[in-house]
């Protein structure tokens, strides 16, 4: 019998998913115990199982991912400190509006925004909802705006791409596979089972800290360069400024052990992904006026 109680309910689960769902479930399930077809354990189970699968299928709205995008951004300058240069603000958020504005997504819930963090180290970080940080270091690095852009076209692939949002579903669909298996596991009497399900159930860990510790993935970088170049481009901004940028970067990584060496591919391959990319696009000139703004801001790295 509880069997066939749990082979129909994960059944109608994968089908549908909703708070009346739940609540029918949650109803069985009581059932279940009180009549002794089901023990508390697997009635738990099945229950947790389905408040999972309501969150893989949730759709998450423009405002909750700004707000996903701020938490995660609070959390980050729990270990930074913001630059306070409006002037500098400013010019970055001027390059940022001029990216987007010719990008598939201009307007989010609440805008994009970059923000610059008070460290030497080399990195730049965009959360959910149009959040980019850069660090100083990073700007240290550049060489002029079209590189400049180069990196804050990165976090903007990012963003428009929604990796983010990706990995949060990501660690969704481990959360419902671990109570599919938690279930499975409690039909059986295998101990060992039941100690592997629980070292790798310690392992799914706050979705927010992984990004900011780990980084995005290897495939999910190289997607963001290919999309940089076509930002860049759309933009006026010359898209082979990002191999630059990236040879800068790789000069420089065996000088830090922590930023982008940790949380991006190395230099060397992103270069040769994207050079393949780069000849659907041409070589644009840089205009003066560029040229003499980021002489212009270049002090206040």
């Amino acid at each position: 019998m509880k069997k066939i109680y749990i082979l129909c309910l994960i059944s109608t689960l994968f089908i549908t998913a909703c708070t009346t769902v739940q609540q029918i479930v949650t109803t069985t399930m009581n059932i279940a115990v009180a009549t002794g077809d089901m023990d508390s354990r697997t009635a738990d189970l099945i229950v947790s199982t389905t408040e999972s699968v309501s969150k893989v299928t949730e759709q998450i709205s423009p405002e909750n991912e700004y707000y996903i995008g701020r938490a995660t951004a609070a959390i980050i300058l729990n270990d930074y400190d913001l630059y306070n240069e409006p002037n500098l603000t400013k010019y970055l958020n001027k390059i940022c509006g001029a990216i987007t504005i010719n990008s598939e997504k201009p307007d989010l819930y609440n805008g994009y925004y970059v923000a610059v963090l008070d460290s030497d180290e080399i990195n730049a970080m965009a959360t959910p909802g149009g959040h980019i940080l850069i660090t100083r270091g990073l700007l240290k690095c550049t060489s002029n705006e079209e590189e400049l852009a180069s990196v804050i076209a990165h976090e903007i692939a990012h963003i428009q791409k929604q990796h983010s949002i990706s990995a949060i579903k990501t660690s969704r669909f481990k959360d419902l596979s671990l109570n599919v298996a938690s279930l499975a596991i409690n039909e059986s009497d295998n101990d060992e089972a039941k100690q592997m399900m629980s070292v790798f159930g310690d392992s799914v860990d706050d979705v927010v800290s992984s990004l900011v510790l780990n980084g995005f993935s290897q495939e999910q970088e190289f997607e963001a360069d290919a999309y940089a170049l076509e930002l860049l481009n759309n933009a006026g901004y010359n898209p082979h400024s990002i191999v630059n940028m990236l040879k800068t970067l790789e000069q420089n990584q065996a000088n830090h052990k922590r930023g982008f060496v940790k949380t991006h591919p190395e230099p060397k391959k992103r270069i040769k992904k994207i050079e393949k990319e780069l000849n659907s696009y041409s070589k644009s000139k840089t205009q003066e006026e560029r040229i003499s703004r980021f002489q212009t801001y270049v002090e206040l790295f």
